[in-house]
């Protein structure tokens, strides 16, 4: 459905130095290009065609967070849920929402927020049940 996926940044190593462990947890890589600019960062998933990008604004302006805009990760357990906010913050992420069970959106969403340094929201969440518990109850 997606091609890319695109947040900004005013500090591109130190974005670097937030996503690269972050994003590793979920299985997510950072391509090595020739983007001799270094203008963005682009990460992947293995045989994955859809690409989260951070960027310097092309518009040469500060980067900034947009209001009500955020970037939700699929990570396949509540283990990685936790995994993920856990790096983020000690990574200096603010806390938007530590991973909980979140059912006024399903009975299984389990998710956490954080904020990145550039103030961009993202979200790491689960739609499956805890494991063990595939009886339906959340």
């Amino acid at each position: 459905m997606l091609s890319h996926v695109m947040v900004g940044s005013s500090d591109l190593v130190q974005a670097r130095e937030f996503y690269d462990p972050l994003l590793d947890c979920l299985g997510l890589y950072r391509h090595e290009d020739d983007d001799t600019d270094h203008r963005w960062l682009c990460y992947a998933a293995p045989q994955e065609k859809t690409l989260f990008l951070v960027c310097h604004p092309f518009d040469q302006r500060d980067a900034t967070a947009g209001n009500g805009t955020m970037i939700a990760f699929r990570a396949h357990s509540h283990e990685i849920v936790d995994q993920f906010y856990a790096i983020g913050i000690a990574l200096g992420a603010t806390d938007e929402g530590a991973p909980a069970l979140r059912s006024q959106y399903h009975d299984y969403f389990y998710g956490a927020y954080l904020r990145d340094p550039d103030g961009n929201k993202l979200c790491c969440v689960c739609h499956d049940p805890l494991e063990g518990n595939e009886n339906g109850e959340p």
